[in-house]
This record gives structure tokens, C-alpha cells and sequence, in this order.
């Protein structure tokens, strides 16, 4: 298993769905996971790593010569993110274990980790591609946002990384997307019959309604409480794009009508420009936080306010499934099956926004009955085991011994 991202905590989009696919397919086969990290990995990650895998690898891609990888890579004629993830340590690693080791199949997660499979030594073993969401598009839609060079540098971005998707299909035995509609877009542009949609589920356990009896976590003090709540990566474009748009186009028409709101913001890392937000009146940055939960349990509505969005948004599903009630975007909404108006709301213009705000607030019965409706659907169509089925058929004609013994575990090695 091939992963742009160390898969855990899983506690950022693209780690829960990494670590959710780790862990189902442990459960079936020895599986050898490279990785690559940009940040410093804990202990306890490599240890929960250690204790699914059969050979672990993590190699680092962090500093100045991480960037100036991407721009020689854009320079030469490929991505710049075939640059940002790319380890000469870890290709290395990768063409030693295939050449050890007689691998029935490998799962690459993600369009920049591609580059890993480009070795004889794996020139003949069963690919499955996992792209998640058609990374192409985002950067096109990030260009139709964006001015001057920016722009130009994001049109060049998405149409290298059209060609790139387009060698997943040509080496891969199938490819996955996160949803239908992510799916049929790549089917779209990338004419194909291998693309299969896997959708990610949500940990029903762990993301629950506070009052279920279990109450697994701390309750936040009242002066940390908030009435709306946004949960997401805080440096991420498409998160930091619709949190000012929101703050900028929105909060002020709430606010006006309802001027002792207030707004937090909760997610690692905040960018310059959501630090600022903390300079608008009732809004608070949280920043990161070691759990999520409590201030989702805290607020009186989750928002996912979100212009620019591919696949399924954890975000969404997660405060479905804690039983609270959300207002999304149609973009924050693709990819899940819910009805707006009984499961969810649904705003895109402010004051569309304004007045489903106002519903929420003014109507106690349609909060608590969208919120009871949207955790029936999690438990009916979210859960990790059923959203994760159709991994099993495209691994099916490779199935190994199963789980290792503990005692038989290749030690880790971390570069």
C-alpha cells in the first residue's frame, strides 16, 4: 500500500479514508505500507501502524528541497505535485521490498504516489488506484477562483494532472473515486470502464450523539461554547476559501439580525487568513484541538460552508452521525445521499444562508428532527464495513493468508 500521507491519526480527510482502507484490508491480507510524512509522526502512530501492517516504511518529505522538487518537477513537464511526493529513499524502498518479495497486489493511494509503481520490479503486479476524487478538477476550479499567474499556474496544474489520472487507467486493474458523482465525472473526462466508486463511511462509535448515555469525552467549558461551528483542515484552500467567503459575505447579515451570535472555528494549522477571522465580532479560532467532538456536541449547528469541494466531505457526515443539525453548500453536499430539508439544510447564496440559519434557530422541532433523521441515515448507509464492500471484489483474486502473527511482524523502519 502506496500513501502520499502517514494513515493515522485518522483525524484529516485524506487520513480517515487511508486508515479505513489500511485497517479492512489488514483484517484479509499482509499488507507492506509505505508511506511518506510532512510533518513529524508520534510514537503512538507508528506504533498503531506497527501492530496492523506486516513492513512499514516512512520516509520524510518535509523543507526547501520538498519545493524545489515540485518546481524542477514542473519544469521538466509533470506535476508539481508528483514533485511535493516524491523520495528518492522511499522509490528505494520500494524496489527493494518488490525485489524481496513477491506481491500479489498494490494499492496506491492518491495520483502523486503513481510514481512508486514506475519500477520493473512491480511491472507485472495487480494495481488498484484509489484517486479519491478527481484531483484534476479541483485545480481547475481553483483556477476559475483564482487571478493572474495563480491562475495560469492552476490551469497548468489540473491539465498535467488530467494526463496523470489518465495513466492511473492505463496501468491499473481499477480505479476508485470516493462518490457516484466523483465517478462519473472521472468516466467523463477519462473515458473508461475500470473506474468503481468507493464511498467513505464514518465511525459510528466514535462520532455519536452526545446524549446517547456513552458521553466519551470531556464536556467543553461554557466560555468555549459556540452556536454555529466549522470543523476542517484550516490550512486547506478549499476550506480556507469558503470559511472568509462565509465570514465576509455572510456572518455580517446573521449577525446583524442575531448580534449575539457566534462562530468557532476548529481545525489544525490556521492559515494567516483565518487567523484573521478572529478579528471579526463573534467569531472565535480554535485552531487545533485534540478532539473534535466536544465542540460539535457544544454547537447548536455544524456549517460547511464550502464553494470549491470534491468527494465526500467527513466533516458533513461526522456531525450527521453526532446527531447535530447542519447547513451545508450543495458542493459540501455532493457525494452524500441526503435530502436536504429532512436530513440537512441546503444554502449557497448569503441570503439563502441567512434565512436557513434563522429557520434552524427559530424552530426547535426542525432541529431535533432533521438532527434524529440525519443519524438514521449514517447507521443505515455510512458504516465503514458497508461503504468499504466493493473493495473486496477487486482484491478477491489475490487473497493471501490473512492476518500475521504478532511475533512473525518485520520490525519498523523509519527514514
Amino acid at each position: 500500500m502506496l500513501v502520499h500521507r502517514v494513515p493515522y491519526p485518522p483525524n484529516r480527510g485524506d487520513r480517515i479514508r487511508s486508515y479505513h482502507l489500511l485497517r479492512h484490508l489488514a483484517a484479509e491480507y499482509d499488507v507492506h505500507l509505505a508511506t511518506l510524512c510532512d510533518e513529524p509522526v508520534s510514537s503512538d502512530a507508528v506504533e498503531a501502524l506497527k501492530s496492523i501492517c506486516r513492513r512499514v516504511e516512512i520516509a520524510s518529505v518535509t523543507g526547501s528541497a520538498r519545493w524545489l522538487r515540485a518546481a524542477w518537477s514542473l519544469a521538466r513537464g509533470f506535476t508539481a505535485t508528483e514533485g511535493l511526493f516524491r523520495s528518492p529513499r522511499l522509490a528505494d524502498v520500494v524496489r527493494r521490498w518488490a525485489s524481496q518479495t513477491r506481491f500479489d497486489a498494490a494499492l496506491v493511494f492518491c495520483s502523486s504516489m503513481l510514481q512508486y509503481l514506475d519500477c520493473a520490479e512491480l511491472g507485472s503486479v495487480r494495481a488498484v488506484v484509489d484517486l479519491v476524487d478527481v484531483d484534476s478538477q479541483k485545480w481547475f476550479d481553483y483556477a476559475g477562483r483564482g487571478s493572474g499567474a495563480k491562475r495560469w499556474l492552476f490551469r497548468l496544474e489540473g491539465r498535467r494532472l488530467r494526463k496523470l489520472e489518465q495513466r492511473a487507467i492505463d496501468r491499473a486493474t481499477a480505479v476508485t473515486l470516493v462518490s457516484e458523482a466523483e465517478a462519473e465525472l472521472f468516466r467523463r473526462v477519462c473515458p473508461n470502464d475500470k473506474t468503481v466508486a468507493i464511498p467513505n463511511g464514518v465511525d459510528l462509535d466514535y462520532f455519536r450523539p452526545q446524549n446517547d448515555g456513552t458521553r466519551p469525552w470531556t464536556p467543553l467549558p461554557p466560555n468555549d461554547r459556540t452556536n454555529l461551528v466549522f470543523i476542517g483542515a484550516l490550512d486547506y484552500r478549499a476550506n480556507i476559501d469558503g470559511i472568509t467567503w462565509f465570514a465576509s459575505e455572510v456572518w455580517p447579515l446573521l449577525r446583524r439580525e442575531m448580534p449575539q451570535l457566534t462562530l468557532g472555528l476548529v481545525g489544525r494549522n490556521p492559515a494567516p487568513a483565518v487567523r484573521k477571522l478572529a478579528d471579526i465580532a463573534g467569531i472565535r479560532v480554535f485552531g487545533t484541538v485534540p478532539d473534535v467532538r466536544p465542540f460539535v456536541a457544544a454547537a447548536d449547528l455544524v456549517i460547511a460552508p464550502l464553494r470549491i469541494a470534491r468527494g465526500i466531505q467527513n466533516k458533513v457526515l461526522e456531525a450527521i452521525a453526532m446527531g447535530k443539525p447542519v447547513i451545508c453548500s450543495p458542493g459540501a453536499l455532493e457525494g452524500i445521499d441526503a435530502v436536504p430539508q429532512r436530513d440537512l439544510l441546503l444554502a449557497a447564496a448569503p441570503k439563502e444562508w441567512l434565512v436557513a440559519v434563522r429557520r434552524m434557530f427559530g424552530d426547535a422541532e426542525l432541529r431535533q428532527q432533521i438532527a434524529q433523521q440525519g443519524r438514521e441515515l449514517v447507521q443505515r448507509e455510512y458504516s465503514w464495513n458497508l461503504a468499504l464492500a466493493p473493495l473486496d471484489g477487486l482484491f478477491a483474486p489475490c487473497r493471501s493468508l490473512g492476518n500475521v502473527n504478532p511475533s512473525d511482524r518485520v520490525p519498523l523502519a523509519a527514514v
